[in-house]
């Protein structure tokens, strides 16, 4: 687990990191609800010495801590919990009905602070450090809301680094990989309305229901037939609603997708096809579909000399040990996508742990691993010295 490589500095302030950590998890809050969570931060921040920001993207909040001319540096943590029951039984679980950090926002949040601590009191670098504690990640875009209150403009960045646990990998293990990281998301509702009528009489009605079976099905043919093999998209037909009673043929139905792709050109193939059969498969029933499709998350694609730098600082620290073999892209998505398209810079995951018990985040008995916390921290301190030398 390389504990052996924490930082001194860090090691000190671990059970303090731990203990802010477990406040945040115990407290969750909803995406541009982060009140309570910003507070706390921008507290933090203050009082280590950093000039603070807040107001960017809601809820967001940036530090800014200067030592001497030189380049400027953004590391990003979100903060935002899920709309998810917690059962882990944990003494400091959930206090909030129906909310739970269970993807580990909790944990990315304390461990940028921890290193934020460590840095203002030893000042390793020279240059300029902006910390971006981000809201609403989980799929309201707040990074895309920071950026259009003008985070990038406020706070110039060379580079903007960012990262994430991940279940299933050994604890403190970092991944890299340059280029396509993580799948665009996007959200396609298609409304198919036809006429209602009495399931006796079916040949009297326009059955909106048949014409979205028929289109389920169609669908699938659009990665099977219109997409390159050696590409990955995915399109997921998650919900169909209509009806209420069994003899009556409903005026409407309604179809909800998510797809996925992790090329531009790809995305953009099955927003055209997808649109396309939607009409013509519901013009075939003599229905009509409005299709509404709405663009959220783009491509994560990560620089390739950020991302060797990056990798290069794992490496140097903890040797090939340290580094997760055969990184391959993921098809979940993440808003520092939208960060990326405007500076170059790494999406970088740390691992949770692979052992038995533990599971996949957005699960209601998911926990960030405390032992990621001090690992993560030096590696942002690190990360900061070779890029601010």
């Amino acid at each position: 687990m390389h504990q052996d490589a924490v930082l001194p500095g860090i090691r000190a302030i671990e059970d303090e990191m731990v203990a802010l950590r477990h406040r945040i998890h115990a407290h969750p809050e909803l995406g541009f609800e982060e009140f309570a969570t910003s507070d706390l931060v921008a507290e933090c921040l203050q009082a280590w010495g950093y000039s603070v920001h807040r107001g960017l993207g809601r809820t967001g909040v940036v530090g800014t801590l200067r030592n001497g001319e030189g380049r400027a540096l953004g590391l990003r943590a979100d903060m935002d919990a899920l709309p998810i029951r917690e059962a882990t039984g944990l003494p400091y679980a959930s206090r909030i009905e129906g909310k739970m950090h269970a993807c580990g926002h909790d944990g990315h949040t304390a461990t940028l602070l921890a290193a934020a601590k460590h840095l203002a009191t030893h000042k390793p670098f020279r240059g300029t450090l902006h910390l971006i504690f981000q809201p609403a990640e989980e799929g309201m875009g707040g990074a895309r809301e920071m950026l259009e209150d003008g985070l990038f403009d406020l706070f110039p960045c060379d580079a903007v680094f960012a990262l994430h646990n991940m279940p299933g990998h050994p604890v403190g293990k970092f991944g890299f990989l340059p280029g396509p990281f993580m799948a665009s998301s996007d959200t396609v509702t298609i409304r198919v309305t036809g006429r209602g009528g009495h399931g006796a009489v079916p040949h009297k009605a326009i059955d909106p229901v048949v014409a979205c079976a028929s289109m389920v099905m169609a669908l699938q043919s659009v990665v099977a037939r219109n997409v390159n093999p050696l590409d990955m998209a995915i399109v997921t037909v998650g919900s169909i609603q209509s009806g209420q009673a069994p003899n009556v043929i409903p005026e409407s139905a309604e179809l909800r997708l998510s797809v996925r792709a992790l090329r531009a050109e790809v995305r953009d193939l099955l927003q055209q096809r997808i649109t396309a059969l939607a009409h013509a498969q519901a013009e075939s029933f003599g229905a009509r579909a409005e299709v509404d499709y709405n663009r959220r998350y783009p491509v994560l694609v990560n620089h390739s000399a950020e991302t060797e730098l990056a990798r290069d600082v794992a490496r140097e620290w903890l040797g090939e040990d340290g580094l997760i073999e055969d990184m391959v892209p993921l098809t979940g998505s993440e808003d520092f996508a939208f960060l990326l398209e405007q500076r170059p810079g790494c999406y970088l995951i740390i691992g949770n742990g692979d052992g038995e018990g533990g599971c996949m985040v957005h699960n209601p008995g998911y926990d960030f691993n405390d032992a990621c916390l001090p690992l993560g921290a030096t590696y942002w301190v690190k990360l900061a010295e070779r890029f601010l030398a």
